[in-house]
């Protein structure tokens, strides 16, 4: 868990209020659902991260640790839901992970989907550092902190591939024009979404943390991703989150 800052994104990326879009430099902003600009995406993506757990309050990490949202947490995807089920989904897809699972029931709720759960969305697995802050994390593993490393935890490279087949399983599965939604975690979806823009490793880096509830929204094209929107649905704020 890293300790809260504020959120960053892309070079030239800004989050935005609620539906604002947050994208590349260079990339017009607009809403993501109907009646936005038509970018002609033959599918897209939101990739929506889970409301706020009593665990990213105490700047713990959770990893794959299974905690709960905290009541501000519930109150976040109440809120969100509202804002994502404007965009029609037409399917949801979830970690297995208890927070993923309670942040994405409202919009199950609101747009009479089913929430489909997969295992190969949940975080990255922290080993040895879960349930530690990060002030422990600095004193008991200085090095493998310097590196981000946990030991016996998975590698970036390990969850960007995990979260990447996710994510493309997903798209696989919708009809053009379409567009689902994937709740997850903050590290599992900034690797994934790097990973499907074809960004080398070294630059994984440039796509910053989400916020709690916040949402990046990717289009795919003849075969090609795009970053439309990243740290959507609020103003900035701390980003409290096992990314870095």
């Amino acid at each position: 868990m890293r300790p809260a800052g504020a959120s960053a994104g892309p070079a030239g990326a800004s989050a935005g209020p609620a539906g604002a879009s947050a994208g590349p430099a260079g990339a017009s902003a607009g809403p993501a659902g109907a009646g936005a600009r038509s970018y002609d995406h033959s599918v897209r993506l939101v990739l929506w991260r889970h409301g706020q757990t009593q665990w990213n309050v105490e700047g713990r990490f959770q990893g794959q640790s299974d905690i709960p949202l905290d009541p501000v947490g519930e109150q976040q995807a109440e809120r969100a839901a509202r804002l994502l089920a404007a965009l029609q989904p037409s399917a949801i897809y979830s970690s297995d992970l208890t927070r993923a699972a309670m942040t994405a029931s409202p919009l199950a709720r609101l747009t009479g989907l089913t929430v489909i759960s997969d295992k190969d969305l949940r975080e990255r697995y922290g080993g040895l550092w879960e349930g530690l802050t990060d002030t422990e994390i600095r004193a008991q593993y200085p090095v493998e902190h310097s590196q981000w490393r946990p030991p016996e935890g998975e590698t970036s490279v390990a969850v960007a591939d995990r979260a990447c087949a996710a994510m493309e399983r997903v798209a696989d599965t919708l009809n053009p024009g379409s567009l689902a939604v994937v709740v997850s975690h903050g590290a599992a979806l900034r690797l994934g979404a790097a990973r499907l823009l074809g960004l080398p490793e070294e630059l994984w880096a440039v796509i910053g943390p989400l916020a709690n509830c916040a949402w990046s929204v990717l289009g795919r094209r003849r075969g090609r991703w795009r970053l439309i929107e990243h740290n959507a649905g609020t103003l900035p704020e701390p980003v409290l989150s096992d990314d870095r």
